[in-house]
């Protein structure tokens, strides 16, 4: 790591070189300026600092109930029943009350309406108690409410009570050209109303299993940045600065932001349906590139016929893909004539697309070009859209089982946990794969049934049983609240 800061360093001063010989340049004559990128960035700047706000998040001391090993508890086990205060044979664990300490952080948003609705990351605003957020003009303060949040997307949208704000405008992040220069506004460690430029370094960067698709610039993005605003040289907006990518948890060229085509369809969604729809290929797989360079060493030569695209090492069954008769082996090149030349790309178009939405597949089997229309489905395996976002307490994603399912383990209903990314579900260890069956005495057979035990729930407490996929049964108590 430390050869790789040495070697950016001389870049960087040669950075800084040319801008300074560029501002002295500018008392005898205006730079020379590329087609359709000029070097001047004091307009931008000039047009969106007034659009980003800064945001303080204050997450009040709570009570907690946590549990804690104690290493001598069975050694020492009470054999009278706890007479003496010791433990009771439960290996070691024990739960006490503690007092959490009052936390505060900060970070940007971006103003996109002018009647006061503001985009921001989910990180910033997730779990606070108070937000309050200040403009960038006046300095004038206001509290705000969150109105709905995504952390798979990382974007939340909030609004503070006010009228005739300076709304950002807002381009089309799909016309974002690599090389194009760009401006990172935002608040970073504590430097209010700050301004960076860098270049739009890649574009569909994929990170991790959470947000997708990004765009990469070297413009300095550090801590306190985190919601705010990646504009062009018009100052408009073409992404929502989200994380970096650094060993130190400083600048080290790497920044990525959320594109503007994915914010516009999560905030339309958090706005009409209060939670955000998400629309599922039904496949897993990776870049063709990746999956040829593995099976090369394996000592297996593979022709696919390109080096492009996304190919297909699983066909979710019930899936659209599966609907469509897509199979493995094939090799996906384009969606609705775009090409998609590698799994960002994919994620980045379905991440605009909603569950019930038609789009054509051009794929290639055995080297052969096909096309197939897919009705896209939910998390849920449905078209439906999920109108609120009450089970989202719970950190699972669930679908109804499978037919091949219900024969092997011989049941004829449940849901299976997808994923478990948090929430309450991850504290009562519910695993992913566990097949609920029982919530609260009512079967669960679709996701609206879910839905309706965690509103029904008496005491806010629900109890799950169901099987693991072993077939053994098992069971589960998940509180909905603290205790």
């Amino acid at each position: 790591m430390k050869k790789i800061v040495k070697n950016l360093l001389p870049a960087v001063y040669l950075v800084v070189i040319a801008f300074s010989a560029a501002s002295c340049n500018k008392t005898q004559a205006a730079p020379a300026a590329a087609p359709g990128q000029p070097v001047d960035l004091t307009y931008a700047a000039e047009k969106s600092l007034p659009s980003v706000v800064y945001i303080k998040s204050v997450i009040n001391s709570k009570t907690q109930t946590v549990e804690y090993s104690d290493p001598f508890e069975d050694f020492f086990s009470d054999p009278f029943g706890g007479f003496f205060g010791r433990g009771q044979g439960n290996n070691g664990t024990r739960k006490r009350q503690v007092q959490t300490p009052k936390r505060a952080a900060a970070g940007s948003g971006v103003i996109i309406s002018a009647d006061g609705y503001i985009v921001t990351n989910n990180h910033v605003v997730d779990g606070a108690d108070e937000l309050t957020v200040t403009l960038n003009e006046n300095s004038k303060e206001y509290s705000a409410r969150i109105i709905g949040a995504d952390k798979t997307t990382d974007l939340a949208l909030i609004k503070i009570d006010a009228k005739n704000l300076p709304a950002i405008v807002i381009a089309n992040s799909d016309n974002v050209k690599i090389g194009e220069w760009v401006l990172a506004v935002g608040n970073p460690l504590g430097l209010n109303n700050t301004v960076t430029a860098g270049i739009v370094s890649a574009k569909a960067r994929q990170m991790g299993e959470g947000v997708a698709s990004m765009i990469q610039t070297d413009a300095a993005i550090n801590q306190g940045n985190s919601g705010g605003a990646l504009v062009n040289t018009r100052g408009e907006l073409i992404g929502i600065n989200a994380m970096i990518y650094s060993q130190t948890g400083s600048n080290i060229g790497y920044g990525f932001a959320i594109p503007t085509a994915i914010m516009n369809k999560v905030v339309e969604d958090i706005k009409k349906y209060g939670a955000v729809q998400r629309a599922m290929i039904g496949i897993k797989g990776s870049d063709v590139s990746n999956y040829v360079d593995a099976e090369k060493e394996k000592g297996n030569e593979i022709d696919l016929g390109t080096m492009e695209g996304i190919y297909i090492a699983e066909v979710v069954e019930d899936g659209a893909a599966a609907a469509a008769g897509l199979q493995k082996g094939d090799v996906i090149t384009s969606i609705d004539g775009q090409k998609v030349k590698k799994f960002g790309e994919l994620q980045g178009i379905m991440a605009q697309k909603r569950p019930g939405d038609k789009v054509t597949v051009t794929y290639l089997r055995n080297k052969k070009e096909k096309t197939a229309t897919l009705t896209l489905k939910n998390e849920q395996g449905t078209t439906k859209v999920v109108k609120n976002a009450d089970v989202d307490i719970l950190g699972i994603d669930v679908r109804p089982i499978t037919d091949s399912q219900k024969k092997q383990l011989e049941i004829s209903y449940g849901l299976e946990v997808l994923k478990v990314s948090g929430g309450k579900m991850k504290e009562a260890g519910v695993p992913k794969g566990f097949i609920i069956q029982i919530v609260n005495d009512q079967p669960m057979r679709s996701f609206d049934d879910l839905q309706n035990a965690v509103k029904d729930a008496k005491d806010q407490m629900l109890v799950i049983k169901g099987l693991f996929p072993t077939g053994k049964r098992g069971g589960f108590v998940v509180y909905l609240q603290n205790e």
